[in-house]
């Protein structure tokens, strides 16, 4: 599955993030230069769409068509509207105990919102955060609590199960979602390792054994998931079985598939996520790799 040659569709970014197939075009976030692209499959007519003067992030559509995306460092959430004006979809600074950053927006048009929960440009000590459920009309849900650094999302096929990369927690995990948006009990989806023993970020790297970025699910119901500390993208089944890995010579931080038929898996990739370098530099790409199994889900 992993054997097909890998290409590179968009270079010279600074940082991408957020890769999302809509409307026949991959869309994704450069952090750097503060902007929201598009571009088509083989790497032509690449176009701003947005710009985010506060960094941009998680992406996703309401039912009818109006993009929201993540505004980190004001911590907003904003709304394109049908005649390109941008309004705020809802100000999370009081919810949140770090940047805002990855989301997944579901077929009624909920937005789930991870953040970083800790100032992890900074240095600052590890903290647990929570994941908020923004409703269609903007408002505000504690939905989970204590994720360590709650991140990629997908929401199943049948909108019955939210799953959450945790980046910091060596694990993937599943909620079910109740008709009126509430989630059960977090559950283990996969486990890779413990949780971190140490608060000090840097010992806390140093027990990761996989640290599930931005991700995708595909037609089987596995996930392909950014390694984010081991220059890869893994795809595993529920139960924690790496069943297939792609390794690369840079960092990988998020993936989704995509593409005409729905089996190119793309990767937003750049040496490494430090702030400072990336933001000084145009290192940062979108690769692709064809893979058997197409995309299922949302987003």
């Amino acid at each position: 599955m992993s054997a097909n040659e890998i290409r590179i569709v968009v270079s010279g970014m600074s940082y991408t993030e957020c890769p999302r197939w809509h409307d026949g075009r991959l869309w994704f976030v450069d952090f750097y230069t503060h902007t929201v692209n598009s571009v088509n499959g083989d790497g032509s007519d690449l176009r701003i769409e947005l710009e985010v003067p506060a960094q941009p992030s998680g992406l996703g559509w309401l039912p009818d068509g109006r993009l929201l995306v993540v505004s980190m460092k004001d911590r907003k959430v904003l709304r394109v509207e049908p005649d390109g004006s941008v309004e705020v979809h809802a100000d999370v600074t009081d919810h949140v105990t770090g940047h805002p950053n990855d989301m997944v927006v579901d077929a009624q048009g909920r937005a789930w919102l991870g953040n970083f929960g800790f100032d992890l440009m900074g240095g600052a000590d590890l903290g647990t955060a929570d994941l908020l459920r923004i409703d269609p009309d903007g408002t505000i849900v504690h939905a989970a609590s204590d994720l360590w650094f709650p991140n990629g999302s997908v929401v199943t096929p049948d909108g019955a199960t939210l799953i959450v990369d945790e980046t910091f927690g060596n694990r993937i995990s599943a909620f079910a979602i109740a008709p009126d948006g509430s989630l059960g009990e977090r559950t283990d989806w996969a486990r890779f390792g413990a949780p971190p023993s140490t608060l000090v970020l840097a010992d806390a790297f140093g027990e990761a054994v996989l640290a599930p970025d931005g991700c995708g699910l595909d037609g089987e119901g596995c996930l392909w998931v950014a390694d984010a500390i081991g220059n890869r993208v893994v795809r595993v089944r529920e139960g924690s079985d790496i069943v297939d890995e792609i390794p690369l010579d840079t960092g990988v931080f998020a993936c989704m598939l995509g593409g005409t038929s729905g089996r190119t898996l793309f990767l937003c990739c750049a040496p490494d996520f430090d702030e400072n370098a990336r933001s000084a530099a145009r290192e940062a790409t979108i690769r692709a790799v064809e893979v058997t199994i197409g995309h299922a889900g949302l987003p």
